[in-house]
């Protein structure tokens, strides 16, 4: 998910799908129906099987296909529509009591029934183990589940949230069996039990096995017999020899920029591998925190603000697999502006970078540490951050290093503000600007970086959540990104592109890139 730390983030595989190359992904003649097996190679772990803990991208892909929701996301949509549920609608005119109906005949994988009592069960488990790396973060709004009878679900929130539909649609909305899960403690075995279109049959450290779930009631119509993910714990290199060596039909994950244009060299003109290409709502920030004596001040924000060079990292470390980013809501997601462009412009300045200093009575060159974690934000991080100390040093205004830190370590440090300045990454749960502003402010966000809002979590956040029709939230979002553009708790630095490669003969990957962040196992076949 993710920024993935206690919010979303699922830390990274939310895509906005745009202009997919020809020829990848697309049905062909008895493909879709010859019950082959996929292999997808990824190089990011799944942390968790047990939806009351992983808020991870690896760990929400095995939510969304071992598990049902009450809603999904369709295919090439961002809407929810109803999955597990018949229906579901608002019963209320505030916003603030949701009621779904559940289908007939749903059925867990091991063959027990799934009645409203799971689906309360579930999220009642979810709140109570409020695990620091689960989802429960996303539900600060609801307040109560009833369950009038084994069909009805009904939730009653404590303030009006209009997300609350896509919240459920997403992996945090997974239905768990009351038989199978304990109410007060996680699940550690490495096995799940759920009602998706897939089962797991099992999960190491190298990879997890799946086959299609029998006792599925659902939409979804698999075109496979069963998916393996194969996982390269961060190994570019490995991915792409696998990938070469035909050991694994989709790469998903963790190729760098280089690695995919060497792949599409070495394969011009042969036709064996293909690229496929889509917009992502995949995002990275530099996080300042608010109580550091140099990153505190805001004349030093500013200066960096002005002499980051977004464009050469583009260029020079991403190889043009990212565009710059201007704001904390990404293009494509409606209500994005350009509040940093707009502030700081897109080309370095020296002269507004040392009056904004100046102004702060900062005369000598500013020492700062750059704090960054490998592999978690993207394989290219601690390069990144290389090149934005070496822009700040060569403006001869700032004497600024990097550090980098594994994940685990990283993550303790930032919770108890031990860096000035470090890089958070931020993959969505649900395609909405809230989910790019709303986990970032207030009480337990997961910045870590003491920003007091103000206006923001008071006034600007509550009036978006309670409006239904998300397409007239746009000037109270406006206002947001420009008081971040103005107090700089976090500079936006880029918005990913998505990247799959797939081998010859592989279809239905341009179901699995889409705004909904949802990889469809059920979509992808394999011709003989």
């Amino acid at each position: 998910m993710k920024l993935r730390t206690q919010w979303p983030a699922l830390p990274l595989v939310a895509v906005l799908a745009t202009g997919l190359l020809a020829g990848c992904g697309s049905e062909g003649g008895d493909a879709a129906s010859n019950g082959s097996r996929i292999v997808v190679g990824m190089s990011d772990d799944v942390l968790a099987t047990d939806p009351a803990s992983g808020y991870d991208p690896g760990s929400w892909l095995l939510f969304n296909n071992v598990f049902q929701s009450l809603l999904g996301f369709p295919k090439g949509g961002t809407e929810p529509q109803p999955d597990a549920a018949k229906s579901c609608a608002f019963t209320d005119t505030a916003t603030r009591v949701y009621t779904c109906t559940l289908r007939e005949g749903l059925k867990f994988s091991n063959g027990d029934p799934l009645t409203s009592k799971d689906v309360k069960f579930s999220f009642d488990r979810m709140l109570k183990i409020d695990d620091p790396d689960g989802p429960a973060v996303m539900f600060p709004t609801l307040e109560q589940v009833e369950t009038p009878d084994e069909k009805t679900v009904v939730f009653r929130l404590n303030t009006a949230d209009a997300t609350f539909p896509s919240k459920i649609a997403s992996g945090a909305g997974a239905i768990v069996n009351h038989r199978e899960y304990d109410a007060n403690g996680l699940r550690e075995d490495g096995k799940a039990v759920g009602s998706g279109p897939y089962k797991l049959d099992s999960f190491d450290d190298d990879k997890a096995v799946f086959s299609v779930n029998e006792h599925y009631s659902g939409s979804a119509e698999p075109q496979n017999d069963g998916v393996t993910l194969q996982f390269f714990h961060g190994d570019q290199d490995g991915l792409k020899k696998a990938l070469e060596k035909g050991e694994v039909d989709i790469a998903y994950r963790g190729l760098t920029a280089r690695a995919i244009n060497e792949i599409e060299e070495a394969d011009r003109g042969n036709g064996g591998i293909e690229v496929v290409e889509g917009s992502s709502a995949e995002v990275q920030h530099l996080v300042f925190n608010m109580d550091d004596p140099v990153a505190g001040r805001l004349g030093v924000r500013k200066a960096m603000a002005y002499l980051i060079d977004r464009d050469a990292l583009m260029h020079d470390v991403y190889e043009g697999t990212a565009t710059p980013l201007y704001s904390i809501i990404p293009a494509g997601v409606a209500g994005h502006n350009t509040a940093f462009f707009d502030t700081y412009g897109a080309r370095p300045s020296k002269a507004k970078a040392k009056a904004a200093l100046e102004e702060e009575g900062i005369t000598g060159k500013v020492e700062l540490t750059l704090w960054s974690t490998p592999d978690r934000y993207g394989p290219a991080t601690d390069q990144e951050l290389e090149a934005i100390a070496r822009q700040l040093n060569a403006s001869g205004l700032f004497d600024a290093d990097v550090k980098s830190v594994e994940f685990a370590q990283y993550e303790k440090d930032v919770a108890a503000g031990k860096y000035g300045v470090y890089v958070k990454g931020w993959v969505p749960d649900y395609p909405d600007a809230d989910n790019f502003t709303a986990p970032f402010f207030g009480e337990g966000n997961v910045l870590s970086n003491n920003y007091d809002p103000g206006e923001i979590t008071e006034t600007l956040l509550p009036r978006t959540a309670a409006e239904s029709d998300r397409g007239a939230t746009d000037k109270e979002f406006g206002a947001i990104q420009d008081q971040v553009a103005d107090d700089i708790p976090l500079l936006p630095i880029w918005q990913g592109k998505q990247y799959a490669v797939v081998q010859d003969g592989v279809y239905g990957l341009e179901y699995c890139l889409d705004a909904s962040t949802v990889f469809r196992f059920w979509e992808l076949s394999k011709s003989s």
